[in-house]
């Protein structure tokens, strides 16, 4: 089996790009009675329609087309896809509820299955689930509640050093990576990093190299909660700030990019680059869209951060790319109809040279 340490077998590789991947492609017993029988992601992608003129809606997959992660087939050519264009991982969104997990079934196969032979890593999205898309919709009905205790830290990290044993998984100096979405929900977030480093160590393996994901904040020092560094997450839509009242929200690509990333940091991170925004599948008019969301211009934002790291080892040059397959918030590395392979193609120029 490949481990992760063949990423450098090529010598012309400048980053370590990593595509945050959804797993919301098939139909599960709980989006069957909160969304409706055979509810996927893909439900809300076909309903959008455009809202302007010259608003890219609907959003259709090409090249894979509306897939189901539960074939291993899909999973085999999604990793084939981007292994080409220079992507060396996903890395799975992980739903953890107090032991109880959700929209797991991907990646438990992935796990089991050795299959694809293709490097990944987790991001725990610990947040509750209400049933709105991102803030639409009535916040307090919640649909599962994210509840915390040592107890359930501890659960959680015995299930996570599996995975972290797993040959396949993202290291950063011998260590493996794991994200948390949310670190400052956690209560007592020293004690939630200290048992995932102990529960790792205790099972033989290196410390977790822990990142801190910054998605809600304009600077967000992760270490004093435990965690060895941040991430840099994009959208940043606290950075660009529009209307109070309820409505369309609409911003330039390249300009939002830029008052993102406006903000100084003087602590470690790595950076994020979203490929492109528009989440009016989900929440229709009171959407947000970033239009002029070109290959071309996520080929700048991307070369933009990719030379920012270049003074490190390559080792250490984690670039996290935002998303491998969002679609309902048309935000995806998968190719559409509109620009093909475009955006995949973007990856390769900037992460392997010529």
């Amino acid at each position: 089996m490949t481990t992760s340490a063949s990423r450098f077998d090529a010598p012309q590789l400048r980053a370590r790009a990593i595509a945050l991947y959804l797993p919301q492609f098939y139909s599960t017993p709980e989006n069957d009675v909160w969304w409706g029988p055979g509810f996927t992601e893909w439900t809300n992608v076909v309903q959008a329609r455009p809202l302007f003129e010259g608003h890219y809606q609907p959003r259709l997959p090409a090249h894979v087309g509306f897939y189901d992660l539960r074939v291993p087939e899909v999973r085999q050519h999604q990793a084939d896809l981007a292994r080409a264009h220079g992507i060396e991982a996903f890395c799975y969104w992980h739903y953890w509820f107090h032991g109880r997990r959700v929209l797991d079934r991907p990646f438990e196969e992935v796990l089991r299955t050795g299959e694809p032979d293709f490097s990944f890593c987790l991001s725990w999205a610990n947040e509750t689930w209400s049933r709105r898309w991102h803030g639409a919709g009535a916040a307090n009905e919640v649909l599962i509640e994210q509840r915390y205790s040592k107890e359930d830290d501890i659960a959680h990290a015995r299930w996570l050093t599996g995975a972290f044993a797993d040959p396949r998984h993202v290291t950063l100096n011998g260590r493996p990576v794991f994200l948390v979405y949310r670190p400052h929900d956690l209560p007592d977030p020293q004690r939630t990093t200290d048992i995932i480093r102990k529960e790792a160590v205790s099972a033989g393996l290196r410390e977790p190299y822990l990142i801190g994901i910054n998605s809600h904040r304009p600077t967000a020092d992760t270490r004093p909660l435990g965690f060895d560094t941040t991430l840099n997450f994009e959208p940043q839509l606290s950075a660009v700030p529009g209307p109070t009242e309820p409505g369309l929200k609409i911003y330039d690509y390249r300009m939002g990019r830029r008052r993102m990333r406006a903000q100084r940091r003087e602590y470690p991170t790595h950076p994020g680059v979203m490929v492109s925004w528009d989440n009016t599948s989900r929440r229709g008019e009171d959407g947000i869209v970033f239009i002029n969301a070109t290959p071309a211009a996520f080929e700048e934002g991307l070369r933009e951060v990719v030379d920012e790291v270049q003074d490190k080892p390559l080792e250490e040059r984690l670039v996290f790319v935002n998303a491998w397959n969002e679609w309902a918030e048309g935000n995806h590395l998968e190719p559409d109809v509109r620009h093909g392979i475009g955006w995949l193609e973007a990856v390769r120029r900037v992460v392997l040279e010529a």
